[in-house]
């Protein structure tokens, strides 16, 4: 991380410790939360370049292929599918309705609410993003081995759980007497 991306993406031969920043002290009890902090800085560094050449930002491209996938949802429907807040979805979908890739109809169940759903614009968009995420998983995983692959996709999903069970803890047991 502390040379420029494009050297990085055009030398094979960085070895980790090239690419590594030191751990600052008040850090050095979470060495694995900063590594995450950093991977994920680099990720969306590398998604942001990648999808710019199509007219996408980190994360338009996600709400476009849930939209893609479910067909038409509720805003609200899209926080929630996002882990989003409801104030970030409604930048991100107007900015993605500015740029001709959704459109809001009203919901033919809910007269308070509206529909977003993709354009035929955004159906050409598709190709590219799936392009791009191919792209970006290269980028990610030069130089490892499927299983490797396997092994790093299995632990990025129990670092996930252990969080997601951290945020939502099972409720207290009623610990009065009956």
């Amino acid at each position: 991380m502390t040379e420029p991306a494009a050297e990085a993406e055009q030398d094979p031969e960085v070895t980790a410790q090239e690419a590594t920043v030191p751990v600052p002290g008040a850090a050095r009890g979470g060495p694995i939360s900063h590594a995450i902090f950093r991977l994920a800085r680099l990720h969306r560094m590398f998604a942001g370049q990648l999808l710019r050449r199509i007219g996408l930002h980190p994360g338009q491209e996600l709400v476009m292929m849930h939209l893609w996938e479910l067909g038409p949802q509720r805003q609200i429907d899209l926080v929630r599918l996002m882990d989003s807040d409801a104030a970030t979805m409604t930048r991100t979908v107007r900015r993605l309705e500015q740029a001709g890739f959704v459109r809001r109809r009203p919901s033919p169940t809910d007269r308070r609410a509206s529909l977003i759903e993709p354009t035929t614009a955004s159906h050409a968009l598709r190709r590219e993003v799936e392009q791009v995420w191919s792209r970006l998983e290269d980028i990610s995983t030069a130089g490892l081995s499927g299983a490797e692959c396997a092994d790093a996709l299995a632990t990025l999903e129990r670092l996930e759980q252990n969080l997601v069970r951290a945020a939502f803890p099972p409720p207290e047991p009623d610990a009065r007497p009956q």
